[in-house]
């Protein structure tokens, strides 16, 4: 392999050559930048299912593509299915894929109308009350193979991988917030160690229920300001008082630089370092002191061999909540020191929400493309500045201001952070 094709380290560069994306903005890359940098939210109120009694009645749900099924299994494969027929088709490639499907997904349960269904075909339980129990009686009796796949944790991806032509196993991950960033980072790895010239790295979500609101209720994580809802994510401000709870999807196609210009591909960046670490803290909560999250950011820096100077834009975790906007901050400051006032630091969850799973990739996408437009997404809703966040969030409006180098953050509930350094060229 010629030197123009390794890294700093000596690695493959590992390129991007196709993405695809949906959220509640839109689906496709053309419609989702658009809404994105015309400061345009997505957050809405929420029409699937009957939010009466709710503290949080909004949400960045995808209610535009037609899915038969109205569970998260099959939201979850729809808008992964649409976003890799979007990035395949952008990268030029047909036919089988011919290299591995890294998926992140999230976890999977049965929701509770169809738990309590199955349970009522079992007799009464010995143990009165028992719904656990009367659940796996039902599904021990009469088996059910369309509710069973739809409840299965790696059916998505084995549904993905039949479509398209994978190679091998296909790989399924849920590390919480980070785990779109997580995909990419095997998906590099994977091209880095010579194990294939190409994989396919996809992050979806459509798991938005009454259950998963009630839910992340009770962890006091969400915004309860649902009028209107469009204002309700408002990150690094003083008012900000939690996440809104969003789907969605994305897709990244990755290929070894010297495979890419082989095949005469268009190149839309380079995915240049990678970043994890994880956080023992607590099981939800961040480390006040962001060390977790410092090391992180510095350990993708030293991936890409870039130094605090060499970033240009960074797309923050940004959810939106008083404590991990604070951290994340505490963080940054910490890492870029006297640079990151000069460095613009947007939210894109200002606008789309937070799509859990699917968030790392999702961004992903967007600060490729912020590369590609030389336009920097605003946050939105920025009327209240946090006077202990000092940054410059490009504030409500788009800016135009070309940049080479992206750093983008997920930072996740249980502990998992992982940060990804992109560039615009190889070197």
């Amino acid at each position: 392999m010629s030197n123009a094709y390794k890294d700093h380290l000596g690695r493959p560069i590992v390129a991007v050559t196709g993405m695809g994306v949906i959220t509640s903005l839109g689906q496709g890359l053309e419609d989702n930048w658009a809404a994105l940098t015309g400061g345009v939210s997505g957050i809405h109120k929420i029409t699937r299912f009957p939010t009466e009694g709710l503290n949080t009645r909004i949400s960045g749900m995808v209610d535009f593509i037609e899915i038969p099924a109205a569970n998260s299994v099959e939201r979850s494969y729809a808008m992964a299915r649409e976003t890799t027929l979007e990035a395949l088709a952008q990268a030029g490639l047909s036919g089988d894929f011919n290299g591995p499907l890294f998926l992140a997904a999230p976890p999977i349960e049965p929701e509770w109308s169809a738990r309590f269904e199955l349970a009522d075909r079992s007799p009464p339980s010995t143990q009165p009350g028992d719904a656990y129990n009367r659940f796996l009686a039902a599904m021990r009796e009469k088996a059910d193979p369309v509710f069973h796949e739809a409840v299965l944790f790696g059916a998505i991806s084995e549904r993905l991988a039949d479509r398209f032509g994978t190679r091998g196993l296909p790989v399924t991950l849920s590390t919480a917030c980070a785990s779109g960033a997580t995909a990419i980072q095997l998906g590099v790895e994977a091209i880095r160690q010579g194990r294939t010239d190409r994989a396919l790295t996809v992050a979806t979500d459509g798991s938005v229920s009454a259950e998963a609101l009630i839910r992340f209720a009770l962890l006091s994580a969400l915004s309860t300001q649902n009028d209107p809802p469009e204002k309700a994510s408002k990150p690094f401000t003083k008012d900000r008082d939690g996440f809104v709870i969003a789907e969605g999807a994305a897709t990244l196609v990755l290929e070894s630089l010297e495979a890419a210009v082989a095949r005469g591909a268009r190149v839309y960046g380079i995915l240049k370092g990678c970043g994890e670490k994880a956080d023992l803290f607590h099981r939800t909560r961040s480390s006040p002191d962001g060390g977790p999250a410092i090391a992180t950011i510095r350990a993708a820096l030293a991936d890409a061999g870039i130094d605090e100077g060499g970033i240009g834009y960074i797309n923050a975790h940004g959810t939106s909540t008083p404590e991990n906007d604070k951290m994340e901050y505490l963080s940054m400051s910490a890492v870029f020191g006297e640079h990151l006032p000069s460095i613009p630091v947007s939210s894109n969850k200002s606008m789309i929400g937070h799509t859990l799973t699917a968030a790392g990739a999702v961004e992903a996408v967007f600060s490729i493309q912020t590369m590609l437009t030389g336009t920097l997404p605003p946050t939105i809703n920025y009327q209240n500045p946090d006077p202990a966040i000092v940054l410059d969030v490009v504030p409500n409006v788009k800016r135009s201001q070309q940049v080479s180098a992206v750093l983008s953050n997920s930072f996740g509930f249980g502990g998992q952070n992982a940060s990804l350094v992109m560039t615009a060229e190889p070197a």
